[in-house]
């Protein structure tokens, strides 16, 4: 696609001109329409376009009356949830700035981006996240008030955002009908801080201009339709989430949304919801291909793939499938493919795999299976996305081509530059970091990769992430570990070598499926256990073998620990979006990691 795309006529958005007047227009063209899904109890409720639309009018009047003026940033710091969605609405048609926190953060954590916004509220989800702000609240000055949305428990002087609502109903509708009309597309829409790898994150400032951009984008690309359904679990801190909400409010389609809690609730509730569009993230379609693979046979697996592709092929391109195809097809159907469509809920037409990369085969068996799980590419600079896969133009190994009003050009050393209407304004209070990144209107993304023949672009490192040995080759880590994750028996691999002789991996266990394993084998069943068990490094030893023989012999894994435990974003190991922080591991693991080397 090239600049001149236009939207289809049945997929056109509400003609918002920022994200502050999206919602009010959402509620009037799609009025009676599901905008919302969520779980009340053991139940599934809809909430219409008409009734959002009034909740967030509520709340934004009753911002406008707690004091709240245009520019304030008002940070949010919740789960995904619908009050969530509620909230962003509100503060932007209000004429402030949205400031998201990871509800995973620490207080510290918190405390920074509180503080480095100058945010001077913050909407809080329940009386634990009052509790962070409240550790913090001494070094904040200039924030004056804290909303509560579950006033439940100890929440101290947090006015509750249902009082915020109570005096909204009397509120200047005048006054907030211009706030939201004074908005321009230069304006902040959002500040989103990166959940970084390394130092403290920095908050990247996002215009109206920008989100409405990429929103328009992602619909001339077909990825939410009107009436269609998203189920959404990613947090809404993260700008994956963020867009897919402005999208499917701007079209007319539906967000379900994740209950909350433990992950494990994903794979039911996508059963439950039956949605037609599904964006996660690589570790969630692991999980899922491991899931419905751990018993199969290796070998059929691989035939039933091979013939899946081909069949699916031919269907796409509008050709007849011939018997010695169709009759094995019907088989596999029968055997794996519809189950398979049954655990993402059996309606689901795309989903959509970003913020890491996913080994192709993963991608292959889906597709085979009649569920293209299809990867994007962006970052929060880019409001997003930039690059984009779509039904009838992708290519697996890819990330995609660029979205209509994107450029993108390789650079003398390998970085994918970016430039576009998506493209962020600078990071807040950090020229020197804007200076590093945007030049001369480009942004320079840190990726290393190739765009192709067909303007597929391809990812094929990250410039700090890039290993390079003593003897001086250039190795990808994130290959071999992703190779590693297809095994049932392994959550987390993460490949270290930099500057030394050989590469060496930290292995974490998949917890579910490792303990099968054990009682199979008579071994004990906890991790820490299983982590040196002989029997269980024997069994990661061949996976890792086979993994290493598709591989050059410098670029092979030599050795490797099972860690006692897997990584997670409560320890800081993995970000919000489920990525390793690899200097993070690297340092925590410092001794293990020597250790591998001195035994050399």
């Amino acid at each position: 696609m090239d600049a001149t795309t236009t939207i289809p006529a049945d997929q056109a958005s509400t003609g918002s001109r920022t994200i502050a007047d999206l919602m009010a227009l959402a509620a009037a063209a799609h009025a009676d329409k599901v905008a919302v899904r969520h779980k009340v109890g053991d139940a599934w409720e809809d909430v219409t376009f008409a009734v959002v639309g009034q909740i967030v009018r509520e709340l934004a009047l009753g911002l406008i009356a707690a004091g709240i003026k245009p520019g304030d940033r008002v940070c949010i710091l919740c789960n995904t949830r619908p009050d969530w969605t509620y909230a962003d609405f509100a503060i932007s048609s209000a004429g402030g700035v949205v400031v998201p926190i990871y509800p995973t953060n620490s207080p510290e954590e918190c405390e920074w981006v509180i503080g480095n916004s100058g945010a001077v509220a913050v909407i809080c989800e329940d009386a634990s996240q009052i509790a962070k702000v409240r550790a913090v609240r001494d070094r904040l000055p200039e924030l004056e008030q804290i909303f509560v949305i579950d006033p439940a428990g100890e929440v101290g002087d947090a006015i509750s955002v249902e009082q915020l609502r109570e005096r909204g109903r009397d509120g200047d509708a005048a006054e907030l009908e211009r706030r939201t009309a004074a908005v321009t597309v230069d304006d902040p829409f959002t500040i989103i801080y990166t959940s970084g790898t390394t130092g403290p994150p920095k908050g990247c400032v996002l215009s109206h201009g920008n989100y409405r951009a990429v929103t328009s984008m992602a619909e001339a690309s077909g990825v939410v339709g009107p009436g269609e359904t998203t189920y959404l679990f990613l947090p809404l801190a993260h700008a994956f989430a963020l867009l897919i909400q402005l999208v499917s409010f701007d079209v007319g389609a539906t967000v379900a949304y994740f209950s909350g809690g433990d992950t494990k609730k994903i794979i039911p509730e996508l059963s439950e919801t039956r949605p037609t569009y599904f964006p996660s993230v690589p570790r969630i379609f692991e999980k899922l291909y491991t899931l419905v693979t751990s018993k199969a046979d290796p070998e059929l697996l691989r035939g039933a793939v091979t013939v899946g592709m081909k069949v699916r092929q031919l269907q796409a391109a509008g050709q007849e499938v011939p018997p010695e195809l169709q009759k094995p097809f019907d088989m596999a159907e029968e055997q794996l493919f519809k189950n398979v469509r049954a655990a993402f809920g059996g309606q689901v037409k795309q989903a959509v795999s970003g913020a890491a990369p996913i080994a192709p085969e993963i991608l292959e068996f889906f597709y085979a299976s009649g569920v293209p799980v299809l990867e994007g590419y962006g970052m929060t600079e880019t409001s997003t996305a930039a690059t984009i896969s779509s039904l009838d133009a992708f290519k697996f190994g890819t990330v995609g081509r660029p979205m209509p009003g994107v450029e993108v050009k390789i650079a003398e050393d390998g970085e994918v530059l970016l430039k576009g209407g998506n493209i962020f304004q600078g990071y807040w209070r950090n020229d020197g970091a804007t200076d590093e990144t945007l030049i001369d209107g480009w942004l320079h993304t840190g990726d290393v990769g190739e765009v192709d023949e067909g303007g597929f672009l391809k990812i094929t490192g990250r410039k700090k992430d890039i290993i390079i040995t003593a003897g001086g080759k250039n190795i990808t880590p994130a290959n071999l570990e992703n190779d590693l994750k297809q095994s049932p028996w392994i959550s987390q691999a993460v490949m270290h070598g930099d500057r030394r002789p050989f590469p060496v991996a930290l292995i974490t266990l998949d917890e579910e499926e490792i303990v099968k394993f054990a009682r199979e084998h008579g071994l004990p069943e906890d991790i820490a256990s299983l982590a040196n068990a002989p029997q269980v490094i024997e069994l990661v030893q061949g996976v890792l073998d086979k993994v290493n023989a598709r591989y050059a012999n410098v670029e092979q894994i030599k050795k490797f620990k099972i860690l006692d435990h897997d990584l997670s974003q409560e320890t800081g190991e993995l970000t919000p979006t489920l990525k390793v922080k690899r200097n993070v591991v690297y340092d925590k693991y410092a001794e293990e990691l020597e250790a591998l080397y001195a035994k050399s």
